[in-house]
Order: structure tokens, then sequence, then C-alpha cells
């Protein structure tokens, strides 16, 4: 990749906080020098980046998009933007695949690339069909960059009631899209695993299935977020088929996974409680009842497999828990001393 030197920043505060060098250096010399100029107070919040061919540079901040001028800064006029260009996605692409494409052929085929530190590229353009399998993608269109910020602690106030006499109790947690459920889910893995004070447990055996790198953010093989010291990570494998590897080699107390669905995998998720594994997972939806017209899931629900659920939403903020029910009963459970005014948990 292109070094970069301390004389190329001449916002240093920028570098240090938000984009960090790992972001800095997925971006062509000319990009890179837009962003070093924003103030660091504009950039904390940043989610993601979007280049996409011949449209305007634009990135995301908590639920909203601005663009970004020719002269560095944070506009909401169209006609002031940076435009992206054929050449800036192409060597975009370069420095993020590290000029050796053939190297990440797995990750291409999945539509993504992970970044060291967990950070994740999307990738869009024409796909590549191999008997039916998509086998690449060229002549690539729309690179979207989502900044992986990992957030110690947000799980410590719910912790008290996942946990009941040492016992870890089967979760689901339900989330609309970019409310904070794998951010929630990590942090929950990493007091399961490394165990707490409050409440007083040891820790688990933690198996994780990560299909899509988005929890553990793996780079060359090595974690980039903190999952906690007992866990066990399968890196981009099916979650059906990472379940049961789990199951067969393993020996996890828990198995933890992201955004069930597929009848496979709620049959592996029934063998491994069948095997005496407890499990966390998370969904897509913004409440029960949405959950419930899914007929795999509703299944479950139906089976009271689970014994918490989390309602996640965005209101007032991203990562508020609106509700933690009982799974078998359905009653709220959240205590008081937990609830803001308008009876919600703010993780």
């Amino acid at each position: 990749m292109e070094g970069l030197k301390d004389k190329n920043f001449k916002n240093k505060d920028c570098y240090q906080n938000c984009l960090k060098k790992d972001i800095l250096e997925a971006l062509p010399l000319n990009l890179r020098e837009l962003f070093i100029h924003l103030p660091s107070e504009q950039t904390k919040d940043m989610e993601e980046i979007r280049l996409r061919v011949n449209k305007p540079l634009m990135i995301s901040c908590r639920n909203r998009e601005y663009f970004i001028s020719n002269k560095g800064k944070i506009v909401t006029n169209l006609s002031e933007s940076y435009m992206i260009t054929k050449l800036d996605i192409e060597k975009a692409y370069q420095l993020i695949t590290d000029y050796s494409i053939y190297a990440l052929e797995e990750e291409i085929r999945s539509g993504f690339i992970t970044l060291k530190g967990g950070h994740r590229v999307g990738i869009c353009g024409t796909t590549v069909l191999e008997r039916h399998e998509i086998k690449t993608i060229k002549n690539i269109s729309g690179l979207n960059i989502r900044i992986s910020k990992e957030k110690l602690g947000v799980s410590n106030k719910v912790m008290q009631y996942l946990v009941e006499e040492g016992t870890f109790q089967n979760t689901l947690i339900v989330s609309p899209p970019q409310c904070g459920k794998t951010t929630l889910l990590r942090d929950i893995i990493r007091n399961l695993s490394n165990g707490m004070k409050k409440p007083n447990f040891l820790g688990f055996k933690v198996g994780v299935v990560d299909e899509r790198s988005e929890i553990c953010g793996m780079y060359q093989g090595i974690p980039q977020n903190d999952v906690g010291i007992k866990t066990d990570i399968l890196n981009a494998c099916p979650k059906a088929e990472g379940m049961m590897m789990l199951i067969r080699s393993m020996s996890p107390q828990i198995i933890a996974t992201d955004e069930i669905g597929k009848a496979e995998d709620v049959y592996a998720m029934e063998e491994a409680l069948n095997a005496g594994i407890k499990l966390i997972t998370t969904v897509h939806g913004r409440n029960l009842e949405e959950i419930k017209r899914r007929k795999n899931l509703n299944d479950l629900l139906k089976q009271g497999v689970f014994d918490r659920i989390i309602i996640l939403s965005n209101d007032p903020k991203v990562g508020t828990i609106k509700q933690i029910f009982h799974g078998k009963t359905n009653k709220i459970i959240t205590a008081d001393p937990l609830q803001d005014r308008r009876n919600e948990i703010v993780c």
C-alpha cells in the first residue's frame, strides 16, 4: 500500500481519531487529502464512506448522509461535492485488495473485503458466474467502506438479565438495520467469554460463527475486535454448517451468530439445544409481531427456545434498548433503575 507520512497530514487529530490509518490507506492520495482536512468532531461519528463511479463522494453519520466537497468540507449541496471517477474506484480497489485480487477471491465472491481494524468494504460491479455460482466481481462500480466501531461495555447494563445464578439464558436480539445489534452482540460475547463480577459468573466457552466477518472483524486470521479470552471463531462460514462444526469439535457452552432466518439455521440451533448448548443470535425486525410473521422464527418462539428477547431501536438514538422480554411468557422484565423517562434503556 502507499505509505503514510506524518507530513502528509495537516490535521493529525482527524488521523488519530476516527478514520485511523487503516481507513485512509484504503483511499487514493487525492481522496485522503479531502478527508484529512475534516475536523475530528465531524468525522468521529462517521459510519460509511461511499464511492460510486461518476457520483458524489458521500459519507454517513448518525443515519444522515452528506457530501464531501473538492476542498475537503462536509456539504449538503450536490453541486459542491467531489465527483468520484472511474480511476478513483480503480485505485481504491487496488489499495483495498493490496494489489492481490486473486488472494482475496473468496472474500470478493461474498461481496466484501475486511480491512485491518475490522472495517469492511462492500463491493458492487459485474458478477462473473461459473456453474451458476459467483466466481468474482469485475468492472467495480461502487465501494462502501463501513467503519467498524467497537464499543466496549455497551452490554454491561443488560448482562444481569441474561445471566441468572451463573446460567446464561438463550437470547434473541431483534433490531432494524443499523441500530447497533452487532455492536451489542459483540460486547455480550466478550462479557460472556471473560466473565464478570456483576452479575457474578466465570467466563463461558463461546463459539462464534461469523458468516460475514461482522462480529469479530477477522483480518488474516486475527480478530480485530475484542470478543473475549475463551472465544473460538469460525470466520466466513455459513451459519448452519458452522454451528454443526462447533458442536462436533469445540465443545462450546454457548454458540453465537448473527442474523438467523433460514430453515437450516433453525435446524442447527435445535441440534445445539439438544446438545445442551446455549444460544445467542440476532434477527432483523422492529418488534415481535414482525418476527412472528416468519414461519421459521415463529416456530422457535412458539417452542419457547429463547429465554430473553431484546428489542433494539434507533429512537432516541442508535443502540436504544426499548424492551427486554421473558421469551416464554412475553412479560417485560426490564427493571426501573435502567429506564429513562421514555421507558427505554440506552446501552
